[in-house]
């Protein structure tokens, strides 16, 4: 089988199963937006790419934030964000600057579920009585115990969990003559069900009588004005 026909039957697998979860989480998230909080999104290394994507993105929700923290990405060294995410309170100082709100949703994305950074940031969020979402792969439950001192693994710290179903490894193609396993999915899996929660997420608002703040392509000639009066709704809080 090859990478797009396995990616696709994840997704279909996922559709399946995750659908009404995805659901009540989005109804969760649309009462947040609706008292005025905003989303923030948090991952390392790969997972960070994840949490940029919704941002500033045609036809997605306005009040989408990545938290970029640029020694946990992939630009400023690889090898060194991977450390830098299995390091205790490595994230504390830096978060504690970080407006985020009991109004507010954060999602913390992690496929394993199992180092301090995300643990940490989830905790966070907690603290700052943000309704806080894993996303992450339930498949590592049993197997990769966490590296937190605490014990606790992602899902032990979160409102919800949105369990991505990725392998534990991340890759999805075997071959005969090949010794590993290859391919990751988390990345496609990731975004997509991201994208789903937020289309879910704009059908909730609609449902609660709100008008959804949702971004035109600047490539749609009249879309100018409509995303500037989103941007200028939401600046004080989000740097566009």
């Amino acid at each position: 089988m090859n990478y797009l026909l396995k990616a696709a039957e994840q997704l279909r697998n996922l559709e399946l199963s995750t659908t009404g979860q995805l659901t009540t989480v989005s109804q969760a998230m649309a009462e947040q937006l609706k008292q005025e909080g905003i989303i923030h999104l948090f991952g390392c290394g790969h997972s960070s790419l994840i949490a940029q994507e919704p941002y500033y993105r045609a036809g997605g929700l306005v009040p989408v934030r990545p938290i970029m923290i640029e020694s946990l990405m992939l630009h400023e060294g690889a090898l060194q964000s991977s450390v830098n995410e299995k390091t205790v309170n490595y994230v504390n100082d830096v978060l504690a600057g970080e407006d985020i709100r009991e109004r507010d949703v954060l999602i913390v994305i992690s496929t394993s579920g199992r180092n301090p950074a995300p643990i940490d940031a989830a905790m966070f969020g907690r603290e700052r009585g943000a309704y806080v979402i894993g996303l992450m792969s339930r498949e590592y439950t049993q197997s990769q115990p966490s590296r937190h001192p605490s014990g606790k693994r992602l899902e032990d710290v979160v409102n919800a969990v949105i369990d991505t179903q990725v392998p534990v490894g991340d890759a999805i193609l075997k071959e005969e003559g090949i010794a590993h396993a290859f391919a990751p999915s988390s990345s496609v899996i990731g975004t997509a069900l991201l994208q789903d929660l937020f289309a879910k997420t704009i059908v909730s608002l609609k449902e609660l009588g709100e008008d959804p703040p949702i971004f035109l392509s600047g490539n749609v000639d009249g879309s100018e004005q409509h995303n500037q009066s989103l941007v200028e709704k939401y600046k004080d809080r989000i740097q566009f």
